[in-house]
């Protein structure tokens, strides 16, 4: 056999078998997160059936898209007064209740987004294949593992079978070289790479992420470039695992301990493209070079450095992104040639599945201090889970976003999506750490800016988009 890349090695190892000759297979799934939002429909058809859920332990439901995130928790303060949302919560406790799921509800210590959890809980571990009824379920390629979303009816089939009818998909690698400068992130490395390839420039691969500056990257900047691959189209993004990652790993609550753990690392480093594996798709850049990021567009890939302008659709000779760009331009009150450094905003938002993490938290709090968010911006930190909380309170980073006037949150997708009271009104325009900027994404009307969460801090800072290295003071080598 040929050398094989990561992501067939998995694929090949969780091959149940081909189906005829239609070039798909019956795959293995080893885990699967539910959630309260995607979930109702395949339940409701496996009742329907009569039919029991193969692998109960292999499943673990977390309530994140539609739950509060008012400053306390508690019964009263986390009620959905939303008889529809609310009904999706209680229908998920049922449901996971009758089939012997475990269910991380609104009240439990651990609950959060449902990819944060899944992480820091140690749920998916090197080698596995992980699907959800979420799109960024690709985050977990940042554990070594394969990772990608499913729909309601592949839900169903998983859990009544634990395996999925799956087209392998080509690859493409990305090598990022060189190191990141002070004040950028894994954020401004996908944006980057999306800007490049465009929205739909790695559909129907699957991503590995390779390179020096990759390999210096700690685990929760590859969940973030593992998260954001499929806002290029990708079908998953991957990191082999090495010692950063066993480093992550070790302790959590659900990862081997004593000798299966020694025996599992040494299995991990196993786990990598072979000399020799052929890719589909190169893309390599330096990371040396890179600005910090904001998006202008209404898509993750209509985005420049921060000290670029709104391009101007003219110059586009293809027609169906010319229309695209003035579409965008339109709705987000924007003029070619207009510069973002400086451009006003109403809102800071800190969260969502991609950049929520103690990391995130520490580098936006690293900009916040001694600062104050300006007096016209509403500006809120959400933190990824309720463990994500409890570790900042106890270094202190609360004090200083709230001391900076930032709100600080119970967990959850909160301003991510506008599915819970967290969402924005027409004509806001908001600096986000989130991975979407689509058209009335975070309320009807509403306007997203994309970048890291320094720069969120930064803008809060500012009233206004700025370069996040204006208000940091040089670090001592």
């Amino acid at each position: 056999m040929s050398a094989r890349t990561l992501y067939q090695h998995i694929v090949d190892a969780h091959t149940v078998r081909h189906i005829g000759n239609s070039g798909q297979i019956l795959l293995y799934i080893d885990r699967q997160v539910l959630n309260e939002y995607t979930s109702p429909q395949a339940f409701a058809a496996l009742r329907a059936q009569d039919r029991p859920v193969w692998r109960p332990e292999a499943h673990l439901a977390v309530v994140d898209h539609v739950n509060a995130t008012t400053p306390l928790r508690t019964a009263v303060t986390m009620r959905i007064v939303d008889e529809a949302r609310a009904r999706q919560v209680s229908l998920l406790a049922e449901n996971c209740k009758r089939y012997g799921i475990e269910c991380i509800d609104m009240l439990d210590p651990r609950q959060g987004i449902e990819h944060v959890v899944v992480s820091e809980q140690g749920f998916v571990l090197p080698g596995m294949v992980i699907a959800a009824g979420d799109s960024h379920t690709t985050s977990h390629g940042a554990m070594g593992a394969l990772g990608f979303g499913i729909g309601s009816s592949e839900i169903e089939h998983l859990l009544a079978t634990q395996t999925l009818v799956y087209r392998p998909q080509k690859n493409m690698r990305v090598t990022v070289r060189g190191r990141l400068a002070q004040g950028l992130s894994a954020k401004d490395v996908v944006l980057a790479l999306i800007a490049r390839i465009g929205a739909d420039g790695a559909q129907g691969h699957v991503i590995e992420f390779q390179g020096s500056a990759i390999e210096q990257m700690d685990v929760e900047g590859r969940l973030t470039l593992c998260n954001m691959a499929v806002e290029a189209a990708a079908r998953g993004g991957i990191v082999a695992p090495d010692d950063r990652l066993f480093n992550y790993l070790h302790g959590k609550p659900r990862v081997p301990t004593d000798a299966q753990w020694d025996l599992s690392v040494a299995r991990w480093r196993e786990l990598r493209s072979q000399p020799g594996a052929v890719f589909d798709q190169e893309v390599e850049f330096d990371a040396s070079n890179l600005l910090p990021r904001v998006t202008w567009g209404t898509s993750p890939d209509q985005g420049v450095a921060i000290d670029g302008v709104v391009p101007d659709p003219q110059h586009e000779a293809n027609l169906t992104r010319r229309s695209s760009m003035e579409r965008a331009l339109k709705y987000m009150a924007l003029e070619p040639g207009q510069r973002l450094d400086g451009l006003p905003i109403s809102h800071a938002f800190i969260g969502s599945c991609t950049n929520s993490r103690m990391d995130d938290l520490r580098a936006a709090a690293e900009v916040l201090r001694g600062h104050r968010v300006a007096p016209h911006v509403r500006a809120l930190v959400v933190p990824g889970s309720s463990t994500v909380r409890a570790q900042a309170e106890a270094e202190g980073l609360d004090r200083i976003f709230k001391t900076a006037g930032f709100e600080w949150r119970q967990s959850g997708c909160s301003m991510c999506v506008a599915m819970n009271d967290d969402h924005l009104s027409p004509g806001d325009r908001c600096a986000s750490s989130t991975n979407r900027n689509f058209e009335s994404r975070q309320g009807p009307g509403a306007r997203t800016h994309l970048m890291s969460p320094a720069m969120v801090a930064a803008a809060a800072i500012k009233g206004a988009l700025t370069d996040v290295r204006k208000l940091l003071t040089k670090r001592v080598p």
